[in-house]
């Protein structure tokens, strides 16, 4: 059985969340916080979740898949991280360090899933 926390982009994932939670969410506006707020939040730590959960599985099919739901996520997190900068929630200074953040993420994801299918 792997350990999650061993990996890499796990815990790029895992800094992602606490990024998004403590730069992001509390700029969003009140009127969110229901919507789009909670939608970020959910994407944004569901990358770590399905990590950790792919890597308690047996088979590496088994945790490719879990990777690609993270990769999902990313892109979910992704949109929506341009959403909140289109809406002008966030500046464009911010929206570039946090889609940085998100594409480092994205690129190891991607990376770890050639590995495991090889």
């Amino acid at each position: 059985m792997r350990d999650y926390r061993n990996y890499e982009v796990w815990q790029k994932a895992h800094k992602l969340t606490l990024f998004v939670y403590g730069d992001l969410l509390p700029i969003l506006p009140t009127s969110e916080k229901y919507d789009l707020n909670s939608q970020l939040k959910r994407a944004t730590y569901s990358i770590a979740l399905n990590i950790a959960e792919g890597a308690g599985r047996n088979s590496d099919a088994d945790f490719a898949r879990f990777l690609d739901m993270a990769l999902g996520s990313c892109h979910e997190t992704e949109y929506a991280v341009l959403l909140v900068k289109d809406l002008n929630y966030i500046s464009e200074e911010l929206y570039r360090k946090t889609d940085s953040k998100i594409n480092e993420v994205k690129a190891m994801l991607i990376g770890l899933l050639k590995k495991i299918r090889k």
